[in-house]
């Protein structure tokens, strides 16, 4: 590998961090990027190619995705990436149901005031903008900002790192689930007022409430992503 090349390569690695953590990171955002296919089938030499990372740190990044389910290490053949299906799309909503359920009630009952303030006020205002310009490029990042914002959120009030671990390991899989949805204005409408649900009940303090809208907005998440599969 060119020196130039190395030296690039180290300066992405974070202080304190190892080529193998590089590693991981590039396999994912490959992977959600699409640059990688899901369910692909590929040689270790083809992702060392791919992502510039040598030999050794990839096997480590590899052996740990594979320990996650992201992927299947078949020896002197290749890797197999996992290809998102009915079945995983139903395993990963019923996590988030059986965890969030749990922590909802927590963050209706002691989450930050003005945390929840933000949430309302940032879903009513992304709401507004769509229903006036649609779902453009801006709107749709939003989108992916205030999913994350809310459900981290309602796990981290939780303040549990064996959760913390298996949800990170969760939203991996949900990521890849939703590679292949389609959104449209209707479907982003009503996902922001499932979430305004949730919010709503939370700053009433109302963990009953916000339970039963969390369980209701998985509900019809998983049915609208279940259509994918029919």
């Amino acid at each position: 590998m060119a020196g130039r090349e190395a030296s690039e390569i180290l300066a992405d690695v974070q202080p304190g961090g190892r080529l193998s953590d590089l590693a991981y990171r590039r396999i994912l955002e490959n992977l959600f990027d699409r640059r990688l296919p899901a369910g692909a089938f590929v040689s270790q030499n083809d992702l060392v190619k791919l992502l510039g990372i040598p030999v050794a740190p990839l096997r480590d990044a590899l052996r740990t995705l594979e320990v996650e389910g992201i992927l299947t290490i078949h020896p002197r053949s290749g890797i197999q990436f996992v290809k998102p299906g009915l079945e995983l799309t139903k395993s990963t909503y019923q996590f988030r149901t059986i965890v969030e359920r749990a922590a909802v009630r927590t963050f209706a009952e002691l989450g930050d005031e003005d945390l929840i303030e933000e949430l309302g006020t940032r879903h009513r205002a992304l709401a507004s903008r769509i229903e006036k310009d649609g779902l453009t490029p801006e709107a749709m990042a939003e989108m992916e900002v205030l999913e994350t914002l809310l459900h981290n959120s309602v796990i981290d009030i939780l303040r549990n790192p064996l959760i913390d671990t298996s949800y990170h390991r969760m939203h991996n899989y949900l990521r890849l689930v939703r590679l292949d949805r389609k959104m449209t204005v209707p479907l982003a409408q009503r996902s922001i007022r499932e979430h305004l649900e949730i919010i709503d009940a939370c700053a009433k303090r109302d963990p009953d409430r916000a339970e039963t809208a969390l369980v209701a907005h998985f509900n019809a998440a998983l049915q609208r992503h279940l259509g994918m599969f029919v």
